[in-house]
């Protein structure tokens, strides 16, 4: 029947604080499209009632006796990947139990409530959940840390800019580490909480071979740097199209969010034709119209594929919006960049160059 509703998404709960199930639960019950079918208190209980009740989505507690969410994580993606988003004290102010999370595959981090903010603990839990719950889990063909970066690479002048936001910083770790360590600059708008966006951009830091760090007003473009919006209460965006640098603007949000992909992308069309273009995975349409106009003034947009985003909200508003010429699978996104990166530019003025 056209008019059918769909049945409720099936959540997990797993929290070994009975009390905390309790509140997840009760704030998960305002929502229709969602139903909680089940709790479990730490790791081993949670292994069982997934194979038996088989849900939807799952919340997962980090501190748990017996084994950590964490551990439990790495696990459940590695062998039975289900949607997962993680409901914890750990995960507050963006600390490196959050990161590591996301990137071992979780849809999204919440804080629990602190003291005195039990009245408004979870408010946007059924929105998150639903958004998990509907998130393709690609089975990941290969071990992300077998990624060699790319050897011998000539750089041409050219610079990056991505967009991503839900299922980024896996997919940003999968493109980063296919960079060698003189890639071409690149630009970064993850939509994340600025505590978080520290915490990631140390954590790329650590991990790929360019050095990554928080933009900063002032910064030239260099070879060899990946710089990540702070977000907060600026947006990122590239400045003065002969000799270009970083600038941090105050402004509102765009298409909901802070740092916008669009602001960034749409910072740049005067010097499209020395640029290449991604949007990865996320959830709605940011970036897509910075992507058309950055395409129309002459630069290369492409798109990462249905196949391997979480969320193919993003990229599908570029594709079907004409902004990005094609889509491509992730492994093939890095080697993709580098090989357009390495062709002369169709323009004189080169990055950094007067």
């Amino acid at each position: 029947m056209p008019n059918e509703v769909p049945p409720p998404k099936r959540v997990l709960i797993v929290d070994d604080s009975a009390t905390m199930r309790q509140l997840i639960r009760a704030r998960i019950t305002t929502e229709p499209r969602l139903a909680v079918i089940g709790e479990a208190a730490d790791a081993f209980e949670a292994r069982e009632k997934i194979k038996s009740l088989l849900p939807d989505v799952i919340t997962l507690d980090v501190e748990m006796p017996r084994m950590n969410g964490l551990d439990f994580l790495e696990r459940l993606m590695r062998l039975r990947p289900i949607p997962v988003v993680m409901v914890s004290t750990e995960t507050h102010k963006g600390s490196r139990s959050a990161i590591e999370a996301l990137a071992l595959g979780a849809i999204d981090c919440v804080g629990k409530p602190r003291f005195g903010q039990l009245e408004k603990s979870f408010e946007s839990l059924p929105d998150i959940l639903l958004t998990a719950a509907s998130a393709r889990l690609p089975q990941k063909a290969r071990d992300r840390a077998s990624i060699i970066p790319a050897q011998n690479f000539h750089w041409g002048g050219q610079f990056v800019l991505i967009g991503s936001s839900t299922g980024g910083v896996d997919a940003l770790e999968t493109v980063l580490k296919g960079f060698p360590d003189n890639c071409p600059p690149t630009l970064i708008a993850q939509h994340m909480p600025e505590s978080f966006l520290a915490s990631f951009a140390e954590r790329l830091d650590r991990k790929i071979a360019p050095s990554v760090s928080l933009g900063k007003t002032g910064t030239p473009l260099a070879q060899g740097h990946v710089y990540l919006a702070p977000g907060g209460a600026t947006h990122l965006t590239i400045q003065n199209a002969k000799t270009p640098y970083l600038a941090l603007i105050e402004a509102e949000k765009r298409n909901g969010h802070r740092p916008s992909v669009d602001v960034l992308f749409e910072s740049a069309v005067e010097m499209a034709a020395n640029a290449i273009v991604v949007l990865l995975t996320g959830m709605g349409r940011d970036g897509a119209e910075g992507m058309l106009k950055l395409r129309k003034a002459g630069a290369h947009c492409f798109a990462q594929d249905e196949a391997t985003s979480i969320v193919f909200g993003m990229p599908r508003a570029a594709l079907e919006l004409g902004a990005a010429a094609y889509a491509m699978p992730l492994g093939n996104i890095a080697p993709e960049i580098l090989r357009r990166c390495a062709q002369s530019p169709t323009t004189a003025n080169k990055v950094g160059e007067v």
